[in-house]
């Protein structure tokens, strides 16, 4: 996947994420590791950022062996980025699926 497509996509996809239920960094680099390639530190950059701009906030729990956990949970704030970014990135595939359609009947 083209590097800079995936920077614009992986917020949005954290936050996707993190809209199903909190979830510790760990936790959310596995889950979004099923769909694509993605450096631990790249997912702690993007939730550092978040959380500077109050889109999420973190709480600890503790876990049964080792440390405790830092879950990340979506704020009101949190929740109404999420769906601009949803809402965007709906606009942009439906504008280039119709540009797709365009030239394929142009051939």
């Amino acid at each position: 996947m083209n590097a800079q497509f995936k920077k614009g996509a992986l917020e949005l996809c954290v936050l996707s994420q993190l809209a199903l239920r909190d979830q510790y960094g760990y936790e959310l680099t596995e889950n979004i590791s099923k769909e694509m390639k993605l450096a631990a530190g790249t997912l702690y950059l993007i939730l550092k950022r978040l959380r500077d701009e109050e889109y999420v906030e973190t709480y600890l729990v503790e876990a049964g062996e080792g440390p405790a956990r830092k879950y990340y949970h979506l704020t009101v704030k949190g929740w109404a980025y999420q769906e601009q970014l949803k809402k965007e990135w709906f606009d942009f595939t439906t504008c280039d699926t119709h540009s797709q359609r365009k030239q394929v009947n142009k051939k």
